[in-house]
């Protein structure tokens, strides 16, 4: 019925409809079969488009555009695909477009449905579309939660452990799915990642629901229970109607998925930046001193670290406004900016749909509450927003999201979201919008020793998945021996420093949290601190060099003519990799690497001409090449 290539002739989708009317599609990479024939469609209010349904035309062309970022893992992007729609219509008349784009690297899809006479609204009750991976395939995903379960009834949250290399068909842990980005292997034959982008208030955020052993996974929408049962689970539209973008990244090895910008392809900007936003690394006391660091002199003291580290922001989390108070507060905000640091305030994203105590409640969850807060901080010199506990993904929990975002940027402040969904293409539809959680992230390696035990484990997973479709805001970097303030208690780190370090390139965030303390500045080398002081969180490119997930990744990341590269080893033995570095090519450049004591050593290295270098990592070890 209709065919579509990718612009180098390697990715082809066939689209089709069967003897019931049902439309469905099917794609190949290099002539090989990455996704069986997977059913399209709906079921909504005005009637559905899942059958009998009668194939009208298709349309093609090229699309081309050329764009460029500011908060991402690449600054400029030439996206070029070739575009099919093909139309139908139902029994009612009514008409089901399906846009499908497809590039070198990724295809996509969304519907368009056009009512017909006096049509002018409609509820999405379902959407029938499936993704078919070969019965051979192996996953690394994330179970879906449970709503109203987990820590004071806050999940889902996108923290849940990956499985990994798992057969499709696998159970997840609750038995009701799995939260995007999803990663599966096609055995010898390359990887698929599949996710969504494009989702904001116009729409609910969708899973995958439970597979079955011929490697069937639906769409789902939200469970009815999230958000205490507040809002419906599927999504009301006005007609004409487009649904987000449900993206395919295709690769006979994992370079497409690390280096894919399909989540910020198929997207615009919703408004304009009230002002130019600023990226950077900050200082929280909270991941390792905890809830007791929230006080004036003990923030001093980050402030203090802060500035000797030339970081760009403190961020001052739960309580703040019991323990610290707005008066204060503002006296803090005059202290870190006289050290040329600016102000991040955590916020609790409301309570009532959730029994987590924190406060500062009850200011971002209205308008009016919002602004008189926002208004504040804009007065003394906030510069950014940490808000929490989201637990959702309904239509009504997502316009909560655009409405913070788009009223933070009337007061110039940018955003950060944890205990939340997964962000899906923000950085390009929101200019305010800075990085979100939705990943079990390091506060878990104070919590608990087993996530500390598995750290260097999905160091080399988070790479292929969810930071692969958007910023990550895991928190990188703990050098202490033991994760709490005095180190004579808690977790135990089995990773090197060097490793620690490289997590600070590896994992991509515009601003970056990280997981140090003050007596860190007495204990490391300079050449630590120096690396510290200068490391970029925004790239101007992204490169995949090797990896396998489970086992290693090795990453390399540009900013202006600088090139850094990341290496992490998630095993718990030692191993050489040889590595393959185009960009380095002749160079000799700056090595940190693992001592055999664990801590960081640093030394210069040749890249030999044919840019081959040759690097040791021990168990659980890093390395990190800078070039000058």
């Amino acid at each position: 019925m209709g065919t579509i290539e990718s612009p180098n002739k390697k990715i082809k989708l066939n689209v089709k409809i069967n003897e019931a009317g049902a439309p469905n599609f099917d794609v190949k990479l290099n002539e090989v079969v990455f996704l069986e024939n997977s059913s399209l469609g709906m079921k909504t209010s005005i009637g559905q488009f899942a059958q009998n349904l009668k194939f009208i035309e298709n349309q093609k062309k090229e699309v081309s555009e050329t764009y460029e970022l500011n908060r991402a893992k690449v600054s400029k992007v030439d996206y070029r695909a070739n575009e099919l729609v093909s139309t139908f219509i139902n029994e009612n008349s009514d008409t089901l477009k399906v846009i499908f784009r497809v590039s070198d690297r990724d295809l996509a899809f969304s519907y368009k449905i056009i009512g017909g006479k006096n049509q002018t609204k409609i509820r999405i009750k379902e959407e029938t579309t499936a993704f078919n991976l070969p019965d051979y395939a192996t996953a690394y995903i994330t179970s879906q939660a449970l709503p109203m379960i987990g820590w004071e009834n806050t999940k889902p949250s996108y923290e849940e452990e990956y499985l990994k290399d798992m057969p499709v068909g696998t159970a997840s842990k609750y038995g009701v799915g799995f939260t995007f980005p999803a990663l599966f292997k096609l055995g010898k034959n390359g990887w698929v990642l599949i996710s969504e982008t494009g989702v904001h208030g116009q729409y609910v955020g969708s899973r995958l629901g439970e597979g079955n052993a011929q490697g069937i996974y639906t769409l789902e929408f939200p469970q009815e229970g999230e958000n205490n049962g507040i809002g419906e689970t599927y999504p009301s539209m006005a007609l004409p109607a487009q649904t987000p973008w449900r993206t395919l990244t295709l690769g006979e090895s994992l370079k497409p998925i690390v280096e894919s910008t399909v989540a910020f392809d198929l997207v615009k900007p919703l408004y304009k930046a009230s002002q130019e936003y600023k990226t950077g690394r900050a200082a929280w006391s909270w991941i390792v001193w905890q809830d007791k660091s929230i006080n004036y002199d003990d923030q001093v003291r980050y402030i203090d670290m802060a500035a000797d580290l030339d970081f760009e922001y403190v961020l001052i989390d739960n309580w703040w406004d019991n323990n610290i108070g707005h008066q204060r507060m503002e006296d803090l905000v005059q202290y870190a900016n006289s050290k040329n640091v600016d102000v991040i305030l955590w916020y609790n994203s409301n309570g009532y749909w959730n029994n987590a105590p924190q406060t500062p409640q009850d200011r971002m969850n209205s308008s009016p509450s919002r602004n008189k807060e926002m208004k504040w901080m804009q007065k003394i010199g906030v510069k950014g927003i940490k808000v929490d506990f989201f637990g959702g993904d309904k239509q009504h929990t997502m316009r909560l999201y655009e409405d913070i975002l788009t009223d933070a940027n009337n007061y110039g402040l940018g955003v950060t979201f944890h205990g939340c969904t997964l962000p899906r293409g923000w950085q390009r539809m929101f200019p305010n919008f800075i990085t979100s959680e939705a990943v079990l992230a390091s506060e878990n390696l104070v919590f608990r020793q087993e996530a500390l035990d598995k750290h260097a484990l999905n160091a080399t997973i988070l790479p292929f998945t969810r930071n692969a479709v958007g910023t990550m805001d895991f928190a990188p970097v703990f050098l202490n021996n033991r994760l709490s303030r005095k180190q004579n208690e808690g977790t135990i780190r089995s990773t090197t420093d060097a490793f620690e370090l490289a997590t600070s390139v590896l994992y991509f965030s515009p601003v970056q949290h990280f997981g140090l303390t003050p007596n860190n500045l007495d204990e490391q080398p300079e050449y630590v601190l120096d690396f510290l002081r200068e490391v970029p969180t925004t790239w101007d490119e992204t490169v995949f060099i090797e990896g396998v997930p489970g086992k290693h990744c090795v990453i390399a990341r540009r900013k202006g003519s600088k090139w850094y590269v990341a290496a992490v080893n998630g095993e718990k033995i030692g191993k050489e990799l040889n590595l393959d570095l185009p960009m380095l090519k002749n160079e000799k450049v700056q090595m940190i690497y693992d001592k055999e004591d664990l801590t960081a050593g640093e030394k210069k290295v040749q890249v030999s001409s044919n840019a081959k270098l040759k690097i040791k990592l021990l168990p659980e070890g890093g390395a990190l090449l800078i070039s000058n």
